[in-house]
């Protein structure tokens, strides 16, 4: 008799949140991304324009959290990432973490809207995290 089980348990989480985010209606979340060499002197001051790419992550969940019940107050949203996905962009983007790629991101579109990052967070099991829990905020346009 073989055995068969999985001797990875770090795998396991990220796997059973892929199947799970796309079992629950999962979509595609764009990033847009800050190029990242700006270590360029003629970049900082404004010689060679800021380059942006768009860096789709899925798959993702979204949902409204509940209102705030002030008046001014705008509502908020929890983006909920598999970190597998998040992983192959900063491999390819070459960056030291995902704190990294959230930090050169301007804004999140999902399902056309743009939202603006509030606050990072993630759920970690053996050790490894498993899915980034991105607080979002509606981006509102800016009259010119």
């Amino acid at each position: 008799m073989s055995d068969t089980s999985s001797r990875n348990p770090t795998g396991a989480p990220q796997f059973l949140a892929n199947a799970l985010l796309r079992s629950v209606g999962g979509t595609t979340a764009q990033l847009r991304v800050a190029a990242t060499d700006t270590d360029d002197a003629q970049c900082e001051v404004g010689l060679v324009a800021t380059t942006f790419s768009d860096v789709v992550l899925s798959p993702v969940i979204m949902r409204k959290l509940r209102p705030a019940w002030q008046e001014c107050d705008q509502p908020k949203w929890e983006l909920m990432v598999s970190a597998s996905s998040v992983q192959e962009q900063v491999s390819a983007f070459e960056l030291e973490s995902a704190q990294a790629l959230f930090g050169i991101t301007l804004t999140v579109t999902v399902a056309g809207q743009d939202y603006l990052i509030e606050s990072i967070g993630t759920s970690e099991a053996f050790g490894q995290v498993y899915v980034y829990r991105l607080l979002l905020r509606e981006a509102r346009q800016q009259a010119v």
